[in-house]
C-alpha cells in the first residue's frame, strides 16, 4: 500500500482516506457477494491505483494499491492461499 497523487488538481490519495472522498470513481464488487453486502470493493483509481473499500462502510475508509499489488494478491487468491479465511 501506498500513497499517490491524485490526478485531479492537487487532491492526494492516501491509505486510511474517506473513501467518500474518491470522487467520480466506480465501485466495484464481487458477483459472488451475498446479500447482505458482506464484500469488499475495488476501483481504479485516475493515475494506475486501485482502491479498495468495505461494502459495509462505503463512506469508511479506503486503502489505496498498486496493480502489482493487487495483481500478486488476485494471483494467490486465485491460487487457494486465502481460502482458510472463509471458514
Amino acid at each position: 500500500m501506498h500513497d499517490s497523487q491524485n490526478t485531479h488538481g492537487s487532491n492526494h490519495t492516501y491509505n486510511g482516506m474517506a473513501a467518500a472522498d474518491l470522487r467520480g470513481v466506480v465501485w466495484q464488487k464481487s458477483r459472488h457477494s451475498n446479500s447482505q453486502g458482506n464484500c469488499v470493493e475495488f476501483a481504479a483509481l485516475p493515475g494506475g491505483d486501485v482502491a479498495m473499500r468495505n461494502s459495509r462502510f462505503p463512506d469508511g475508509p479506503a486503502l489505496i494499491y498498486t496493480r502489482a499489488e493487487i495483481a500478486a494478491l488476485l494471483l494467490g487468491a486465485k491460487d487457494g492461499e486465502f481460502d482458510h479465511l472463509a471458514v
